[in-house]
């Protein structure tokens, strides 16, 4: 079964998947399985254990279950100065 969900790239992923949102139908369960696909999807370079998770806007386990329409963001570490 395919479920639709909203995509957000920032920073390092923005650049590594040449777009900063998109939204796509998936088969994914969990942000864990979805950040699998987009990663062979889009070559996304930057492994899992460096990023966070955020569905609909806020923070949560990489095994949550998605349901359609929900937003997802990986957030991969930022840099300050």
């Amino acid at each position: 079964m395919s479920t639709t969900v909203h995509v957000q790239y920032f920073a390092a992923l923005r650049e590594q998947a040449g777009r900063s949102a998109e939204s796509i139908a998936t088969s994914a369960a969990t942000p864990r399985e979805l950040y699998v696909e987009l990663r062979r999807r889009h070559g996304l370079a930057l492994p899992e254990s460096l990023l966070r998770v955020a569905v609909n806007e806020e923070f949560c386990d990489w095994e949550r279950r998605l349901v359609e329409g929900d937003r997802v963001v990986f957030i991969p570490p930022v840099a300050g100065g």
